[in-house]
């Protein structure tokens, strides 16, 4: 099961999109190298406010592509970068993953999923009514969570795009992702 990296983006100041980069250097315990989210403890704002010393579990964020087609269908307009993630994939059912599953990214880069990323209200500041996009009715009554996932990086290294990423599945039983 793989697919692959179709662009990477890093910000270096606080802005809810990120510029897409030639290529990015993941940091093993640390994120994206420059990006502002970057760090062993919380880096989010609102997280930050409750407890700046939880440990950082959202330092690579990842969306599939696939997003950006479905909410296309919708009439909205997003290109990688938009929504905040460090890295856009295609190929990998990324929702689907079980927590604690290894994403190989390139050559060299390792990163563990962590969770869901929680969509915010900046969502509609990028285009009004997406936000409604991201976040839809799911099973048990239960908010479905479209924005992405969240990841720690195990062993850093260069991404770019059109390198491959390689899924590697925890041992079971396989925890669902929670938001992080």
């Amino acid at each position: 099961m793989g697919g692959s990296v179709v662009a990477v983006s890093s910000n270096g100041t606080y802005s809810f999109t990120k510029p897409n980069r030639d290529g990015v250097t993941l940091l093993a315990g640390l994120g994206v190298e420059g990006d502002v989210h970057a760090g062993t403890t919380v880096k989010h704002r609102s997280r930050m406010a409750r407890d700046p010393s939880r440990p950082n579990l959202r330092q690579v964020h990842l969306i599939h592509e696939e997003l950006f087609d479905e909410v296309r269908e919708a009439g909205f307009e997003v290109a990688a970068g938009q929504l905040g993630e460090n890295v856009t994939t295609r190929g990998i059912d990324l929702l689907g993953l079980p927590t604690g599953t290894l994403l190989r990214l390139g050559d060299t880069a390792v990163v563990e999923v962590t969770g869901l990323r929680n969509p915010c209200a900046q969502i509609d500041g990028l285009r009004k009514g997406l936000l409604k996009q991201v976040v839809g009715p799911g099973a048990n009554g239960r908010p479905s969570l479209k924005a992405g996932i969240m990841s720690v990086v195990v062993t850093g290294g260069v991404v770019r795009p059109g390198d491959p990423v390689e899924v590697e599945l925890p041992a079971g039983p396989h925890l669902p992702l929670e938001i992080v």
